[in-house]
C-alpha cells in the first residue's frame, strides 16, 4: 500500500509564533474547525444547510449517524452550493433520526 501522507510538519524553529506553528500542525494532521451535524429535515424533499465555511466551490462530505440515515445517503444529492448555504435533495418521509455529520472543505 501506497502512503499517500507525505507531507512535511511546521518544524518549530521555522515560526516564531507557537499558536501559528499549533494551528499549521493540527490542520495537517486533520484537526480542522470544519465538522458540524445537520438533520433532514422530516416531512420535506429538502434540507437547506446553512454554513458560513460553504463557498461555490466547497466539497460537502457525509457521515451517517443512524440507520435511517445511512439508509437515505443512496437518494441524497446536493444543488449548486452559494455561498453560505446549500440545499440538499432527499426523500419525503417523517423519520426524525437522519442526522449526519458532515465537513465543509474549500
Amino acid at each position: 500500500m501506497t502512503d499517500y501522507r507525505q507531507f512535511p510538519k511546521v518544524d518549530v524553529r521555522q515560526m516564531p509564533d507557537p499558536l501559528a506553528r499549533a494551528v499549521v500542525n493540527n490542520a495537517i494532521a486533520g484537526k480542522m474547525n470544519v465538522v458540524q451535524e445537520i438533520t433532514l429535515t422530516a416531512n420535506s424533499a429538502t434540507t437547506t444547510l446553512s454554513d458560513d465555511l460553504i463557498t461555490e466551490g466547497s466539497f460537502i462530505g457525509l457521515m451517517s449517524m443512524s440507520a435511517n440515515a445511512a439508509a437515505a445517503l443512496a437518494n441524497i444529492y446536493f444543488d449548486a452550493t452559494t455561498t453560505g448555504s446549500v440545499t440538499i435533495n432527499h426523500a419525503n418521509n417523517a423519520q426524525t433520526d437522519r442526522t449526519f455529520r458532515y465537513a465543509v472543505l474549500g
